[in-house]
């Protein structure tokens, strides 16, 4: 309280005790009891009023005690099931929640993570991958400025993820690693690996490659097989030592009938083997009877060339073949798809024959295009001629309705050099990418598709495409976002199958441990997407005849479903809307497998070395006795006393009203008893 305040309430003291003196003494040459109290019942009441109108603030300092965190994380994927470890779990995790103690000193919070990663002490152990780096990484940021340090009660066996072994780099807080399982060698044969190409052709072979190891001390033979249905399709022996503890077997199977052709591989089990379930692994290959055979036309070599032929053949049902214009006339028609790379005056004579032929083609423009030949050959649109260049980056078209398309973070991607000048279109045409410059959104077109007389063209206003592909592995890691972005394009291109209203996106099968996800597109009737539609889906095993039915909800531009709880066989599916008759049906298969069951003991070595670089100490499920005692006695996690220093006004004290009303009612009460009123 500043002085300048102790000053008015000195003053405002001395006004309201002049005026109650003034008004009960002062009159009166006796000073009765009487008068004395009403002069101090009045003299209350206008002091305090008067330090209403002052209205002085005092400093508050609380004092509250802040206890650590104890954080619990709990894996609940399907391995600890499997390791016969469940209850072990339960029990000490009721343990840990039940203990006194521990509560006297942490705040208890616990998690769980397998796919995801939450807050909860519900254990079901149904989660079929474990992902323990990303449980560290939510973590992390929620104890990013506390003292939490941390058990992890887990096998150590992560199936999705970066290695965890490390997270200490990251995650600065001590773990106490509690091991499931034993650390006992056992006698094992494992598929530890099986690559096969998702495609193959019809009347071809297809190769085949596995991995299988031994763990073990003796020498053993067993056979490794491989079956469809019930015939055997491939076997060869296969021998392994405590030296020799691993083989890479390398096949050729036969594609012989279109379709999905699934499989089964194992190795027979040898004698005293715990662990027979990773003996075995399904595989399925798509077979099909024909190959998208794509040229690319050019006048000269350039980065995006290379690009466009990896990205387009990551597709195994797709080649890519160059071109001279000159070369190319004569063998038009061996192509579904013809992509002209920034064409000029020679390539007169292929825009004239594919004109002729209807064909569906694929035009890149960039900074060696002609654009006054450009305009005069072709009857769609028409391109400013100014002679300048600018830089365009990309914004994806969410309304973009000719196929579903997923945005693989285009805002990041360098941008492409196009031609400057506005582009006039004599036909209908769709957005997929808008030119964006500095951040601007210029509503410009930089890719476009567009139909005419039954024919399907693209126009991508840009090069150094390469760059995109680039910085789309920088992104994710991984090619394949730009891939199946670029896929999708070039198979819509390739196809002249008539446009539909309702369109599903689904694969032929899926592995069972995966996310098992079904996309639908639902358009009016000026293919404009509705988002008023409900869609559902409904299933049928094709073994049991069961029937399921599960609803589609609404997710960005697409309608999603989520079939990942579904068993492993063979379903076919119809898609139908609620409010018109549309429905799109198709089949797909669910391959038997659970990663979670591979693994025949804890990964102990990994757990311990978590311990040691966060500081912390590992125990064995069966004896974790000394978590309790060492946290309790760590002088780490004491608690934390903090100050909290508050200015309140004395307005926001709600008993000076009271006392005011209490002094004015008193002196009313006393003076009409006393029949001064």
């Amino acid at each position: 309280m500043s002085s300048e305040t102790l000053l008015y309430i000195i003053l405002a003291g001395i006004v309201a005790l002049s005026l109650a003196l003034f008004q009960y003494i002062n009159k009166r040459k006796s000073m009765s009891k009487l008068n004395m109290l009403f002069a101090f019942l009045r003299f209350i009441s206008i002091f305090s009023i008067l330090i209403l109108l002052i209205n002085p603030k005092f400093n508050q300092t609380t004092f509250t005690t802040e206890k650590p965190n104890l954080v619990i994380a709990v894996d609940n994927s399907n391995s600890i099931k499997h390791l016969n470890q469940s209850e072990k779990v339960k029990t000490l995790v009721e343990t840990i929640s039940e203990n006194s103690e521990l509560k006297n000193k942490f705040n208890l919070s616990f998690y769980t993570f397998g796919e995801t990663f939450k807050a909860s002490d519900s254990l079901t152990f149904t989660e079929k991958q474990s992902n323990i780096n990303e449980a560290f990484t939510q973590l992390s940021q929620i104890y990013k400025t506390s003292n939490a340090p941390t058990v992890l009660i887990s096998d150590g066996n992560q199936t999705l993820g970066n290695d965890y072994e490390f997270a200490s780099n990251t995650y600065k807080q001590p773990v106490y690693s509690i091991i499931l399982g034993d650390t006992i060698t056992y006698v094992d044969l494992k598929i530890q690996q099986l690559n096969v190409n998702k495609y193959a052709y019809l009347k071809n072979k297809f190769p085949v490659e596995a991995i299988v190891v031994y763990s073990g001390n003796s020498n053993v033979t067993s056979k490794f097989v491989v079956k469809q249905g019930n015939i055997t399709v491939f076997s060869q022996n296969v021998s392994f030592s405590k030296n020799n503890n691993s083989a890479l077997l390398n096949f050729n199977l036969p594609a012989s009938l279109v379709g999905v052709s699934a499989y089964k591989a194992y190795l027979v089990p040898i004698e005293n083997e715990k662990n027979k379930v990773n003996n075995y692994k399904n595989f399925a290959v798509e077979v099909i009877d024909q190959k998208t055979n794509i040229a690319v036309v050019s006048t000269f070599s350039h980065p995006d060339l290379g690009s466009l032929k990896k990205s387009i053949e990551s597709n195994e049902r797709s080649t890519v073949s160059f071109f001279e214009p000159n070369e190319f006339i004569s063998k038009i028609n061996d192509f579904q798809l013809v992509i002209l790379y920034q064409p000029n005056n020679k390539f007169k004579e292929v825009i004239t024959k594919l004109n002729a032929e209807n064909k569906n083609k694929f035009i890149i423009e960039g900074s060696n295009t002609d654009l006054d030949f450009l305009n005069k050959n072709n009857t769609t649109y028409d391109h400013e001629i100014t002679d300048q260049t600018e830089n365009y980056q990309a914004q994806l078209n969410l309304n973009y309705t000719l196929f579903l398309l997923d945005d693989i973070n285009f805002e990041s991607f360098p941008p492409l050099k196009s031609n400057y000048g506005s582009v006039v279109f004599s036909v209908p045409f769709e957005t997929i990418l808008y030119k964006n410059v500095n951040g601007i959104s210029t509503q410009e077109p930089l890719f476009v598709t567009l139909e005419t007389g039954g024919r399907r063209e693209a126009i991508l206003f840009g090069e150094n495409i390469w760059k995109w592909r680039s910085q789309s592995f920088l992104n994710s890691k991984s090619f394949n976002e730009f891939d199946d972005f670029l896929g999708k394009i070039i198979q819509y291109l390739a196809s002249n199958k008539k446009r539909n209203r309702l369109n599903v996106d689904y694969e032929s099968f899926y592995n069972g441990s995966g996310n098992i996800v079904i996309k639908a597109e639902f358009f009016d009737k000026n293919f404009i997407f509705d988002t008023r539609e409900s869609l559902q889906i409904k299933l049928i095993d094709k073994l049991s005849k069961e029937e399921k039915t599960f609803p589609f909800i609404l997710k960005n531009n697409n309608y999603q479903v989520d079939l990942s709880s579904l068993p492993p066989t063979e379903y076919s599916f119809t898609v139908r809307t609620s409010k018109e008759n549309l429905s799109k049906s198709g089949s797909f298969q669910i391959l038997e497998y659970n990663v979670e069951q591979q693994f025949l003991n804890a990964n102990s070595k990994k757990l311990k070395q978590l311990a040691v670089n966060s500081n912390g100490e590992s125990y064995f499920i069966d004896n974790h006795e000394g978590l309790i005692t060492d946290l309790l006695s760590d002088d780490r996690y004491q608690p934390i006393q903090k100050s909290h220093n508050t200015s309140r006004p004395l307005i926001d004290w709600k008993y000076l009203l009271a006392i005011i009303a209490l002094a004015l009612s008193a002196e009313w009460f006393l003076r009409k008893y006393k029949g001064l009123i």
